[in-house]
C-alpha cells in the first residue's frame, strides 16, 4: 500500500510538470533527439540528385527503370530515465535536496515523452541496480515510474555508474535516449560511460550544491561524506582550506566535462539555488540548432 503522502507528491509533482510540459517544452522535445534509425518507407521513381546506393535493384529490375527506397526516421522513441539515489543525493542546502531535484527532472522529461508517444523506462541504481522499470508507454506507466522514484529506499549509501551503465547495456538493446541523472560523485565509470554512447544517446544530468563547490567562512564546521561516513573537521576560517575547496571541486567539474566532451555526451548541469528550467531549455535548444 503506497502512503498517501507519496500519492500527494506524485499528484503535485504531475500537475507542476503537466503545465511545464504543455507551455514550456511543447515542440522543443520531439526535434531535438536524433539517431533512433530509419525505417523502410516506399519506393519511387529515382530522379537526378538521388544517392544511388538507395536504389532498389529488385523493383528496378522489374519495372525497366531506376526506383529508389525511402526510409523515414523511426516515430517511436524509448527513453530510459538513469537515477542515482545513493546517500550523496540527499543532501542540500537550499530549498530542495538534489534526490527531489531529480525526481522532478525525470518526471518532466517522462511526460515529455509520453506526450509525443515515446516509451519510458527506468533504472534506480546506488553502488548496484536496486530497480528496473522495463519501458513502455502511457501516463499510467510514467505514474508508476514517478512512484518508484518517490517511494524507493535505498539499500546502499554507495555510488557504482559503471554497474548501472553495464546493466544498462545488457537490458536495452534497442538504441535509446538515456538520461544519466547523478552528481557523479563515482570512480572508474569512463569506459561503461563510453560503451554506452556507442549503442545509445547518453545525455548526462549533473547535479550540485553550492555547499559542494564552495564554503563560506563560518568558523568550524563538520563535514560527512553521506557515501563512506566518513567524517572532517574543517576550519573554515583558514582562507587557504576555502580557496583549496574552491579549487578540488572546480579541478573535478573541468575533468568531468572534458569527458563529456571528448566522448561527444551532451551534459545539463543543474545546482540545487537556481532553477532547473532555464539549464534543460537551454539544452534544448543547443541541441535543436546542432540538428537542424
Amino acid at each position: 500500500m503506497i502512503p498517501k503522502e507519496i500519492l500527494k507528491k506524485v499528484k503535485r509533482i504531475e500537475i507542476t510538470t503537466r503545465g511545464l510540459v504543455n507551455d514550456v517544452f511543447s515542440g522543443e522535445y520531439h526535434s531535438v533527439f536524433k539517431g533512433r534509425g530509419m525505417d523502410f518507407a516506399e519506393v519511387r521513381e529515382y530522379t537526378f540528385g538521388d544517392d544511388i546506393r538507395s536504389i532498389d535493384w529488385n523493383v528496378t529490375a522489374r519495372m525497366g527503370h531506376p526506383y529508389v527506397k525511402v526510409f523515414e526516421e523511426e516515430r517511436e522513441l524509448t527513453v530510459m530515465l538513469m537515477v542515482d539515489v545513493s546517500s550523496s543525493g540527499e543532501f542540500g542546502t537550499q530549498q530542495q535536496m538534489k534526490g527531489e531535484i531529480a525526481t522532478e527532472i525525470c518526471a518532466l522529461l517522462a511526460f515529455s515523452a509520453i506526450k509525443n508517444n515515446d516509451k519510458v523506462g527506468l533504472i534506480i541504481f546506488t553502488d548496484k541496480v536496486e530497480k528496473f522499470v522495463p519501458p513502455r508507454k502511457g501516463k499510467s506507466h510514467v505514474l508508476r515510474v514517478l512512484r518508484e522514484l518517490l517511494y524507493h529506499e535505498p539499500q546502499s549509501s554507495k555510488t557504482d555508474i559503471a554497474g548501472a551503465l553495464e546493466f544498462l547495456n545488457h537490458v536495452t538493446r534497442r538504441r535509446s535516449v538515456v538520461f544519466l541523472v547523478s552528481d557523479f560523485i563515482s570512480e572508474n565509470y569512463e569506459k561503461d560511460l563510453q560503451i554506452a554512447n556507442k549503442r545509445h544517446d547518453v545525455v548526462a544530468v549533473t547535479l550540485t550544491d553550492p555547499r559542494e563547490v564552495k564554503i563560506p567562512n563560518v568558523g568550524f564546521i563538520e563535514l560527512e561524506d553521506a557515501e563512506t561516513g566518513e567524517i572532517f573537521l574543517l576550519d573554515t576560517r583558514d582562507e587557504s582550506i576555502r580557496s583549496s575547496f574552491i579549487e578540488q571541486a572546480d579541478s573535478k567539474r573541468q575533468q568531468r566535462g572534458k569527458l563529456f566532451k571528448s566522448m561527444n555526451i551532451d551534459s545539463i548541469d543543474i545546482y540545487t539555488d537556481q532553477p532547473y528550467i532555464e539549464p534543460l531549455m537551454r539544452f534544448f535548444r543547443l541541441r535543436a540548432k546542432r540538428f537542424r
